[in-house]
């Protein structure tokens, strides 16, 4: 079984709409609906925004379902040249860009227990989804993703985090997700389609293209579904 993960409505609805023999159970206050999906096994979440409550909804497809793989699919702003708003970023790993213990010597983003900073993604799911992406006829980069419980929203912070992790691209769940992976020893993928350019002012793209992407991220998870699954 494939676990999918949005953390946000619109990035999971139409997922869950298209699935065949389903079925439906809340844990912890999160509905997980299992069923089929282009005749492959999965189960579709709707997380909730932030880092704790995709780490809750990663921990528990693991281990009320069995997932052999996770997929986390949604938006994200951009924090590189190499792609604009439409265009996908895919996980080779993810940081938490808000995870700070450089008071005691640490590295910025230095997870405690772990001791890595960069959290490595499936090497085979990532390359399979920026296929899939360009095949779909979209602009892909792979790289890093960081995450954390900040929308970022001004110029000064989305340099930071692209000048400290080297990151492509900044959202608020895949690093939680990736985390909870690491630790069970299940591969996981980030894909997020870019909704807006982190910066914020009047050039703010979000609210009229957040619908849109979350639509193309869907599409190319069910790609994904059919190939792996």
């Amino acid at each position: 079984m494939i676990g999918i993960i949005g953390a946000m409505r619109v990035e999971t609805e139409s997922l869950k709409a298209k699935l065949t023999n389903k079925k439906s159970e809340v844990i912890c206050g999160v509905e997980y609906v299992s069923g089929e999906l282009s005749g492959k096994s999965v189960v579709v979440a709707q997380c909730g925004i932030g880092k704790v409550f995709a780490a809750i909804c990663a921990q528990t497809m693991i281990l009320r379902y069995g997932v052999s793989a996770l997929i986390n699919t949604g938006v994200a702003g951009t924090l590189s040249e190499k792609i604009g708003v439409l265009d996908f970023a895919i996980s080779t790993a993810v940081v938490q860009h808000d995870m700070d213990t450089s008071a005691l010597g640490d590295l910025p983003g230095l997870i405690s227990g772990i001791n890595i900073v960069e959290i490595p993604a499936s090497k085979s799911l990532s390359e399979t989804a920026c296929r899939l992406a360009t095949l779909q006829g979209n602009k892909c980069a792979e790289g890093i993703i960081a995450s954390g419980d900040q929308f970022i929203n001004n110029a000064e912070k989305k340099n930071w985090i692209r000048d400290t992790f080297g990151a492509i691209a900044c959202e608020m769940e895949g690093a939680a997700i990736g985390h909870v992976c690491y630790v069970s020893g299940v591969d996981f993928v980030v894909i997020r389609c870019i909704s807006d350019n982190a910066s914020g002012g009047a050039d703010m793209e979000y609210p009229e293209l957040v619908g849109i992407a979350a639509v193309r991220s869907q599409k190319l998870v069910e790609a994904i579904v059919r190939e792996i699954g």
